[in-house]
């Protein structure tokens, strides 16, 4: 009898013995993934941060006037040349690179955001202008801008079609300004190298030219002057464009007709009026691809607008203010 007993009391002992190491299992189990899920919520959470901190980065790039130049600060880089010119060997490609970044003065310099900040009673002065046409959107606006007998900008991309010469000579014989927004429009192809980027230049002033008579003296950078998409340093196409005497224009007021989630007319509209009430010069952004078809019929009651506001509606020409994120003159050591 005894020894049934104590066989009772080992066989109870070993149970809980079990049942304490399986608490103790779960326990540590609990407490693992507790410790697992706070270190993955803190990697997220600092996740989440950076892409705020991108994204505001990215933001900050796109308003007016708030970019910030990466451009080489000027006495630095005249120093570095003429250190180098002293002794460098003439067989480094690299050297000969730098030697070879000539003194240009650019043909018109961006505005700073302070000096273009509007006062009370200052006129506002707007210069609407289209991205990625020519597209049977670009007729809807272009019979539009008819109606209210307005002039705009029109930075175009490259198209060999019958109808696409028909819309380039239209914007010219209408009185509106012919800009260049790339051949290609394809960043991957454009930014590309230094050499992509002079041949699609090229192709599409000397095209335009052909098809218009006129030789297009402005031009806007797909993604704008101070954009992280370049295998090349913009530094470098904006000193071309100052050597080939052609002004660039960015911008400081957009519609919003460009973004993934879809604004409604009157959302539109207000995006534009109320930052142009901020400036006494604004470069508003809007597109023409074929796809813009609200933005297209968007475009008279902005007009109306406008006017309700008392702002003056014109196409950029040499008189216009120039806006620039990355200014054209801070690439270059002027002579």
């Amino acid at each position: 009898m005894q020894e049934k007993d104590s066989d009772a009391v080992r066989d109870q002992l070993k149970r809980r013995k079990r049942i304490a190491r399986i608490k103790s299992t779960l326990i540590f189990m609990i407490v693992g993934w507790i410790v697992l899920s706070m270190v993955l919520i803190g990697c997220l959470f600092a996740r989440v941060i950076a892409l705020e901190r991108r994204v505001g980065k990215m933001a900050k790039a796109q308003s007016a006037g708030n970019a910030v130049s990466d451009a080489p600060d000027r006495e630095y880089m005249t120093e570095q040349k003429e250190s180098i010119a002293a002794g460098a060997d003439e067989g480094d490609a690299a050297v000969n690179e730098l030697l070879a970044w000539d003194p240009v003065v650019p043909p018109a310099v961006g505005i700073s955001e302070e000096e273009n900040l509007a006062k009370e009673g200052d006129a506002h002065r707007v210069y609407l202008t289209f991205d990625d046409g020519p597209s049977e959107v670009t007729m809807s606006i272009l019979d539009t801008l008819k109606k209210y007998d307005v002039k705009a900008t029109f930075f175009v991309t490259g198209c060999e079609s019958e109808e696409a010469k028909a819309i380039y000579k239209r914007i010219v014989e209408e009185g509106h300004t012919l800009g260049m927004h790339s051949y290609s429009n394809k960043y991957s192809q454009l930014y590309q190298s230094e050499e992509s980027f002079e041949q699609d230049f090229h192709a599409l002033r000397n095209y335009l030219t052909e098809v218009t008579g006129v030789e297009s003296r402005y031009y806007r950078f797909p993604g704008g002057s101070s954009n992280q998409i370049s295998n090349v340093s913009m530094e470098y196409y904006i000193h071309y464009l100052n050597e080939n005497n052609v002004v660039y224009y960015d911008w400081n007021v957009s519609a919003g007709d460009a973004a993934a989630t879809a604004y409604t007319q009157e959302e539109m509209i207000a995006n534009v009026t109320e930052d142009v009430t901020r400036y006494k010069t604004s470069v508003v952004l809007l597109h023409d691809s074929a796809d813009k078809t609200a933005t297209a019929e968007m475009i008279g009651p902005l007009i109306d607008a406008l006017f309700a506001m008392n702002a003056e509606i014109l196409p950029i020409d040499e008189q216009s203010d120039v806006i620039q994120y990355v200014k054209s003159d801070s690439v270059e050591v002027q002579k």
